[in-house]
């Protein structure tokens, strides 16, 4: 039967080269030939076929993971599969398990934290899946306060070994992935104590279980924690608990790229600069942006195909009726959220070229830039995670009630998303972080040290602060050099006013305390001015295809007015913009919407993801929406009998009223 396409027409209004600008999304050519192909691998592969997963146990999805990790393992392997088509190959078999923490954290800690020698040794192993590892730092009772950690690491100088302890129930490791039931070994993090000194928190490499029958080794205690959040999601993930009992391993098993103990018990810290490290929390945040542009998008995506084929009231005589996706509340809420998913893909590919330029420097001794670099993905982790987040959730809302079943893939995607808010950084006290470093930035603008990268604008605050938003009508709201001011204006009154506030607070660090709102409020401003300021670098550089630059300048603006229109209390309390102003951008964004309109479909099409990946019966390609769901509801268990389980328990003597009289 031929597969009929019910949003043809809405693709055929397309007003620019769908193709052209999956090539634009995906980054180059390259990166979306080795996209498509590696997609297309999982999606045609019934190992990895996902549908299921709502109605299975937990010990039968943690196995259906097992299986599809190491299928995934060996096709890698079988194919010749290059690093970055591996990555990829996993990522679309969405499915959390232990190798996003063997190949995402265990790994690049070896790289970052090992010797020469420690490298050779363990990634040797690691690399070939030797051994399984994990990345063990969060405590029951520590996760953002890593210096509190409670784990302890003693060197003694007698056996030559440190003993690692577990001194109460809140220094148990809670949380790691892969920990619970697979990992074999893993880098832990613990207090480094020698001759009574505490040296503060270091990394080591302990193996936990036998490799030859995966029993936990003696003098460890090692579960699961339990189950999570949501249907399936993440709980294909063996997120564990792990105690040790005086628990010996070698000294050579700290890592010691940055600091080594001496085999009479000295401790020494390298020549390695430590700030090294940050070369790999810069990696892994811009890792977490880019993630977030992809999981937004598959939202955005589910809820505008979806959008495009349901229809509701606007029908007279009993005619047709309107298209959700026509309504303008649909529009302000859905378009703002695609044009998001855009914004931040070209924040993640900034942020790669940002890595790419403070490894370089580090490895050139020079750290000038690393402070900015560290505030800035600190900051952008945050905020994009918790946009996507809270964008999820309104994705699955635009779908109405159909957005509450699991197979309209919304409610499992949330839940395997959301944890993003809390791990690599909470992400409120991630934009604290921020915060510090841009009160440091303005206390020092008097001292003739000139603010650099995505602080260069603070350079400026003499005319920032001063100047006045020169809109004058609806489409001064599509000029660059205008929008970007009123959103740096914003940025830095913002922080001015916080700097001036804490300098009335004798204590800094009480007034820190006593601002954390305003701060974070703050800190926040600043990281939207640096997605609109990329945002719209990248629509006024150079881009090929019929149309698309024209498409990606109206996710631009709308990006850029609706931020302007959601914070709006800030850009009127900080004088950035006037009512009238408010007023005009809020007129052009209706006109924006309007253009989007025609290519909303398109725009999402341009993602290139396939159903298989999407897992969405709301959102698959050819519109088919409602046969597909009552298919995906016969499916459903309870739908095995026409009778259900309990009928003459308790639905008969209900009904006919025959209840047996309970004795006292």
């Amino acid at each position: 039967m031929e597969r009929v396409d019910h949003l043809a027409d809405e693709r055929n209004k397309a007003e620019f080269n769908v193709d052209d600008m999956k090539i634009v999304w995906a980054g180059s050519r390259h990166a979306f030939d080795v996209s498509n192909r590696m997609s297309r691998l999982v999606a045609n592969d019934p190992v990895f076929e996902k549908s299921k997963r709502a109605v299975m146990s937990r010990k039968e999805l943690f196995k259906n993971t097992l299986r599809k990790s190491v299928h995934a393992w060996k096709l890698i392997n079988e194919l010749r599969l290059s690093d970055e088509e591996g990555l990829k190959l996993r990522s679309f078999m969405d499915q959390p398990g232990f190798l996003d923490l063997h190949w995402g954290m265990f790994v690049p800690a070896i790289k970052g934290q090992g010797t020469e020698e420690q490298q050779q040794k363990w990634l040797s192993l690691a690399t070939k899946m030797q051994i399984i590892g994990c990345y063990a730092q969060t405590e029951l009772g520590h996760g953002s306060n890593v210096q509190g950690l409670e784990t302890t690491a003693t060197f003694d100088p007698k056996t030559d070994q440190f003993i690692i302890h577990s001194p109460t129930q809140t220094s148990s490791k809670w949380w790691p992935g892969g920990l619970g039931k697979v990992s074999t070994h893993a880098v832990i993090y613990a207090r480094l104590i020698t001759n009574g000194k505490d040296h503060g928190v270091h990394g080591f490499i302990v193996q936990l279980r036998s490799l030859d029958d995966h029993s936990p080794l003696p003098g460890i205690t090692v579960g699961d924690i339990g189950m999570k959040f949501g249907n399936g999601a993440y709980n294909s993930m063996d997120n564990g608990f792990l105690m040790f009992d005086h628990f010996r391993i070698p000294r050579d098993q700290m890592l010691m790229r940055l600091s080594k103990v001496t085999r009479e018990g000295k401790y020494v810290a390298s020549d390695v600069p430590r700030q090294l490290v940050y070369g790999t929390m810069v990696y892994v945040r811009q890792s977490i942006v880019s993630n977030a542009s992809t999981a937004l998008a598959r939202a955005v995506c589910i809820a505008t195909r979806y959008s495009a084929v349901r229809r509701q009231f606007g029908s007279h005589d009993g005619g047709i009726e309107t298209q959700v996706i026509d309504y303008k509340t649909q529009q302000n809420r859905l378009f703002p959220l695609l044009a998001s998913a855009y914004a931040f893909r070209f924040v993640g590919e900034w942020l790669k070229w940002l890595y790419t330029d403070v490894t370089k420097r580090l490895e050139a001794s020079d750290f000038a830039t690393l402070p900015e670099a560290h505030a800035c993905t600190a900051g952008l982790k945050s905020m994009t995670t918790s946009a996507t987040s809270d964008g999820i959730e309104e994705c699955r809302k635009l779908c109405g009630g159909h957005g509450y079943l699991w197979c309209s893939g919304l409610p499992e995607l949330f839940a395997v998303y959301v944890p993003a808010c809390t791990y690599e950084g909470d992400n409120v006290v991630l934009q604290l972080q921020v915060a510090r470093f841009l009160m440091k930035t303005v206390s020092q603008l008097g001292s003739g040290k000139a603010p650099s990268g995505t602080t260069a604008y603070m350079g400026r605050a003499k005319h920032l602060l001063q100047c006045s938003s020169g809109v004058r009508n609806a489409r001064d709201w599509l000029n660059p050099g205008m929008v970007l001011e009123a959103f740096e204006a914003r940025a830095l009154r913002m922080a001015v006013t916080c700097a001036n506030n804490l300098s009335k607070f004798e204590n800094q660090e009480q007034g820190f305390s006593e601002l954390l709102a305003d701060l974070v409020e703050a800190a926040t401003a600043h990281c939207q001015l640096i997605v609109v300021s990329k945002f719209i670098a990248k629509v006024e550089g150079d881009i090929e295809g019929k149309g698309v630059k024209k498409q990606l300048k109206n996710l631009c603006y709308i990006y850029a007015l609706y931020l302007l229109h959601k914070h709006l209390g800030d850009f009127l309390s900080t004088n950035s913009v006037t009512p009238e102003q408010a007023s005009l951008a809020n007129q052009q964004l209706r006109s924006l919407y309007s253009q989007v309109r025609p290519n909303a479909v398109a725009l999402v099409d341009a993602f290139d993801y396939t159903d298989q990946y999407l897992g969405s019966v709301l959102g698959r390609y050819d519109g088919n929406v409602y046969p597909k769901l009552f298919e995906e509801a016969l499916k459903d268990p309870l739908n095995d009998s026409v009778v259900p389980d309990g009928y003459r328990e308790y639905i008969r003597p209900l009904i006919k009223q025959r209840f047996r009289s309970a004795k006292l």
